[in-house]
């Protein structure tokens, strides 16, 4: 089932932040079983919390990288890297770096090992807890790692619904 452009729910699904005027293909597919995209959304971590946009971008895209999801990081990098300032050294660090990559702050650092612990393990280790711990709130940890998680859920709809990337969705940096 699809969705026109013009319909109530297209109107509903069309994200804010989108400069296009359709929605996202990740969204008019969610949609076809409403009780899941209701959820989804009900999930969407896209508002003002308590890290920067720049914080959030970089969580998101270390997520969706680990993931594989080149659907959902192209997205993120075509919307977000310029207005959050992440430059192309950055952005293919995001796919490609590692956790003390030179392209990163010391605060960055740490949310790409932040991704990258639970990513691979699905928890945090005991250094990881504490650097967290002496650099970010409770609320702000709280919302790093609810990132982390729902970019995983995005990564595994997008990958395993086998979206075809967005006509402006900027790829993946080759390795």
């Amino acid at each position: 089932m699809s969705y026109p452009v013009s319909s109530p729910l297209a109107r509903r699904i069309r994200p804010s932040y989108r400069r296009c005027s359709t929605p996202l293909l990740l969204f008019t597919t969610l949609a076809r079983v409403p009780r899941i995209y209701d959820r989804f959304r009900a999930a969407s971590l896209l508002d003002r919390g308590p890290v920067s946009l720049r914080q959030r971008e970089i969580v998101i895209d270390r997520t969706c990288a680990r993931c594989g999801c080149a659907y959902e990081w192209g997205v993120h990098a075509a919307f977000f890297a310029q207005r959050v300032a992440l430059t192309p050294e950055q952005l293919r660090a995001t796919v490609h770096g590692e956790a003390d990559d030179s392209a990163w702050s010391d605060d960055e650092r740490l949310l790409i090992r932040m991704v990258d612990d639970l990513h691979n393990s699905a928890s945090l280790s005991d250094e990881v807890w504490a650097a967290l711990a002496a650099t970010f709130s409770v609320e702000q940890i709280f919302e790093l790692i609810a990132l982390v998680g729902f970019y995983h859920t995005v990564s595994f709809f997008a990958n395993g619904l086998r979206l075809a990337p967005e006509p402006y969705g900027v790829p993946l940096p080759p390795g």
